[in-house]
């Protein structure tokens, strides 16, 4: 018999349900409005009465329509196809809702994530009379391509015995692919299908790693100097168009990861809208096909309902950490958890909750930890590594870094990607600042070598401040000298051009190669000119070729051609400067 309540308030979208019988906390709920059925997750409960967060607009409802409880927690579909797939913060498919709604997509329809009619080639791993445990793999599919592995429920408790398995063959994701038995006679059928509640992590693992490797994001401010680790963290915050959904974009394009999650959780509709019309066409430089085979989009925009982009980060979580189980690694870019941020606000206010600063929840912390916690490299039961790595940006109002979700989330996070409006205005990209951010992780590049450069960065920094102050002519050579070092390091090197084919993503090779010949010939290299603009006609002219060898093939014959007349001007001129300080 199902369990009932009546609605007997509602605050926007947080609806109080009375109910005499037993309530489950994160349990779904559907208030029953006419003919739409609306889903709600109870949030808190007081006594006989459920808080509940509808994930609809709540505009018609009245005290007294009737609610019906589901005994289920907030769970999202995991199984093959969904890859590609663009899906809301609730899982439902977007382009099957729009086909089936129009335009205007309606509340309370609800459609299931994957497809119950398409088959699947399945082979089979396992034989009958093996013994299975939670997450151990029993057969794949091919899903784009990547072996799809069908695991065992991340729900069983124990060993279980494979009581029977299907042959390879294409089945459906409604038929059993193989049956198991339990120590006490209870018998369970798997199918290639399972459901997971959001909140709670997947842990069919052997053990949780730190993470050791780096992640080549072929981005060169971020491998360089503030890199980011398989299965680690970080952070983006930023003022509005400083950037961050461009730089998320060409991260998920050319980071060397398998799978590519996005959430989308608040942002405006109308980048969204690019991610989704720009993905499907793009050519993915890793496989040559669609970068849309190796991504999902959780799409909720701030025009959606406020409490679906709570749900919609978890979505994206559950999902990351399936595809984490099969030995993959997976990166997970969560755009903008401030809006997340300010959904709980929003809901702790209807709560009626003590506000902390800014008047967020008291909770904020522990929650936007819970969810970074959730990154990492995890051994798996057959010796084989996956991992999660997330990186979240932040939209502080102003680019003020000191508000609290900023805050909050720097506690937790192993890189931060401080994005200045400065920069962005100079249209220096990535707009990342190189003095203020910072990053837990080791990089490929020598360490000695990245404080040289850090140092070279913050020496020319505070010269260039001086000379606000004093002029150029009130500066010292010497002192000219190290800010124009400063000033070319940053144009050449930190920043990229995103419209150049070869200088929008950079090996890690070529990172290497390339920071090597700027530190040894022209960072740490002693260069004596006659005058300051002696100097800035010298700086202009590596800037210029520079600027060229950064948009060559590394090893053509162009490459090494530009690479040559860079040593010969450096050379030229300590020869000249030479000889007249001995004459």
């Amino acid at each position: 018999m199902k369990r009932t309540g009546k609605i007997v308030g509602i605050s926007g979208n947080m609806v109080k349900v009375e109910c005499h019988s037993f309530i489950i906390q994160n349990e779904v709920a559907y208030i029953i409005h006419g003919a739409e059925r609306l889903k709600a997750e109870v949030i808190k409960i007081r006594g006989n009465v459920a808080e509940t967060q509808v994930y609809e607009n709540t505009t018609g409802l009245v005290i007294g329509e009737t609610v019906e409880f589901t005994d289920e927690l907030l769970s999202v579909e995991l199984g093959p196809g969904l890859l590609g797939q663009i899906f809301d913060g609730l899982q439902n498919p977007l382009p099957q809702l729009a086909e089936k709604c129009g335009f205007f997509l309606k509340r309370g329809v609800y459609m299931d994530a994957l497809s119950d009619d398409k088959e699947w080639a399945f082979t089979p791993i396992l034989k009958e009379g093996a013994k299975v445990r939670a997450g151990d793999r029993l057969g794949f599919v091919p899903e784009k391509t990547f072996k799809h592995y069908i695991m065992a429920p991340f729900s069983l408790q124990g060993d279980w015995e494979i009581a029977s398995m299907s042959p390879h063959g294409r089945y459906d994701l409604t038929k059993p692919i193989a049956r198991l038995k339990a120590g006490d006679g209870a018998h369970r059928d798997i199918f290639m299908r399972q459901n997971w509640p959001v909140k709670i992590p997947i842990e069919a693992y052997v053990e949780k790693l730190k993470p050791h490797s780096t992640l080549v994001t072929k981005m060169r401010l971020i491998d360089s100097l503030f890199p980011v680790a398989v299965g680690g963290t970080y952070c983006i915050p930023g003022p509005f168009g400083a950037g961050k959904t461009v730089l998320q974009q060409l991260t998920s394009r050319h980071a060397e990861v398998d799978i590519v999650i996005i959430a989308a959780c608040g942002e405006r509709a109308g980048e969204v809208v690019e991610t989704l019309k720009t993905f499907p066409m793009i050519v993915d430089p890793r496989t040559g096909r669609a970068l849309i085979d190796r991504t999902v989009i959780i799409c909720n925009t701030s025009s959606m309902p406020v409490a679906a982009r709570e749900s919609s980060v978890y979505t994206a979580v559950t999902i990351a950490e399936y595809y984490r189980q099969m030995g993959l690694n997976v990166l997970l870019l969560a755009d903008s958890t401030s809006r997340w941020a300010q959904a709980m606000r929003e809901m702790s206010g209807r709560l009626e909750e003590i506000p902390g600063e800014e008047a967020f929840p008291a909770y904020l912390e522990s929650r936007i930890a819970s969810f970074y916690e959730r990154a990492g490299v995890v051994k798996l039961y057959d010796g084989s590594l996956g991992s999660v790595t997330i990186g979240g940006t932040i939209s502080p109002a102003g680019g003020n870094f000191e508000e609290p979700v900023t805050q909050a989330t720097l506690k937790v996070v192993g890189a931060f990607h401080g994005l200045s409006r400065e920069r962005s205005d100079a249209r220096k990209y990535p707009a990342i600042d190189p003095l203020t951010s910072w990053s837990k992780y080791a990089s490929f590049i020598d360490e000695n070598k990245m404080k040289a450069a850090r140092e070279t960065l913050r020496k020319s920094y505070d010269i260039a401040q001086m000379m606000k102050v004093i002029g150029e002519e009130g500066t010292s050579l010497a002192d000219y000298v190290d800010y124009l070092k400063g000033e070319f390091f940053d144009s050449v090197y930190l920043q990229q051009n995103a419209f150049d084919k070869v200088d929008e993503a950079t090996t890690k090779e070529r990172q290497i190669y390339i920071l090597n010949f700027i530190h040894l010939n022209i960072l740490k290299q002693e260069f004596i000119f006659q005058d300051k603009a002696a100097a800035l006609r010298f700086f202009q002219r590596l800037r210029q070729l520079f600027r060229g060898w950064n948009s060559t093939q590394m090893g053509t014959n162009e490459f090494m051609a530009i690479e040559e007349e860079l040593k010969v001007a450096i050379r030229e001129r300590a020869k000249e400067l030479i000889g007249k300080t001995h004459a």
